[in-house]
């Protein structure tokens, strides 16, 4: 009971934790170099967990439609909903990067209705307005002098954010199918029972349904340190050296190494474990009180100052989803 619900709250502590080594990493080394050796080190720790878990170090029983819907969802919620989240972590940090990501349940929500048929209510529509409220709250204010509204944070932080949240609420839903389509390619294989059925030659007997986001989410991965890859190439004439600059950068590495142990390998290997065994808007909406729960260590680790209207404006936001998927 409840253990869809219980993994999202899990995903949301991991998000925090990942947001916050994401931060001082991609200050130091910058956006791509961060997430092409991220991926990297996600892919070798899941094909470790997948030869303890199957007997093999990449995804077994998968099929064409598996591979395109994962690599589809690499392509959004990595490619372009991570370069965007780094990218929002320099110019606005953390904290309100993470602010804008309930923007990815309304999108989810919506995303997840045109694809997959789940229904939205009309409560959804009021919460839609109520997370864009509090973002609102949190990043608007007046000036002193002339009683005009103006933006608190930098617009090409917030246009960055508003592009990690709408990314990571489409690949989830993408997730998802590419889920359904791997949930068919091991049936179709003769395996009745995946809740049940461990492969041969595993150390670990967990079943393959445990271990199977795990499997989805290097898929994702592979997709998604292709796509970095390409990018740091053709949109830095230094990408090679950037790259050997930031591998040297020990700090950076280490914040690296614990952004992906608890991002792409735990973390969102959870939110696709979570879509299993309830909605996906239920799974995002608790994947999403991560605003609020990095407040108090960004404000700790990073000596933040941080203020009621930025905790309302989270607060609100949070609200906002919860209300989506009444």
């Amino acid at each position: 009971m409840y253990t869809g619900e219980l993994i999202s709250l899990g995903v949301a502590f991991s998000w925090t934790i990942t947001a916050l080594f994401a931060e001082v990493a991609s200050k130091r080394i910058g956006s791509l170099p961060l997430n092409v050796t991220r991926m990297a080190m996600s892919l070798a720790l899941l094909a470790l967990i997948l030869w303890g878990t199957t007997g093999s170090p990449y995804p077994l029983y998968t099929d064409g439609q598996t591979w395109l819907w994962l690599c589809l969802s690499g392509l959004v919620g990595y490619v372009f909903g991570d370069y965007c989240l780094f990218n929002s972590y320099i110019h606005i940090g953390s904290r309100f990067g993470q602010l804008f990501m309930t923007l990815s349940a309304p999108t989810a929500a919506i995303v997840g209705r045109l694809m997959l048929g789940e229904d939205m209510s009309l409560l959804a529509y009021a919460g839609m307005v109520v997370t864009l409220a509090g973002i609102c709250i949190t990043i608007l204010g007046k000036e002193d002098t002339t009683g005009s509204i103006k933006l608190r944070l930098p617009l090409k932080g917030i246009l960055f954010a508003i592009g990690a949240g709408v990314g990571q609420g489409c690949g989830l839903v993408l997730s998802k199918v590419g889920m359904q389509h791997y949930e068919q390619s091991i049936a179709a294989a003769g395996i009745a029972d995946l809740h049940s059925f461990v492969p041969d030659g595993a150390w670990l007997t967990l079943p393959l349904g445990t271990t199977m986001p795990f499997a989805s989410t290097m898929i994702r991965g592979l997709m998604g340190i292709i796509g970095f890859s390409i990018a740091l190439l053709a949109f830095s004439p230094k990408g090679g050296q950037q790259l050997v600059h930031a591998i040297c950068d020990r700090k950076a590495m280490l914040c690296a190494l614990c952004s992906s142990f608890f991002g792409p390998c735990v973390g969102v290997s959870l939110s696709l474990m979570a879509t299993l065994y309830t909605s996906t808007g239920i799974a995002q909406t608790i994947m999403s009180l991560t605003p609020i729960l990095i407040i108090a260590p960004a404000a700790l680790l990073f000596h933040q100052k941080v203020t009621f209207r930025e905790v309302l404006g989270a607060i609100i936001s949070v609200v906002g989803v919860c209300l989506f998927f009444l």
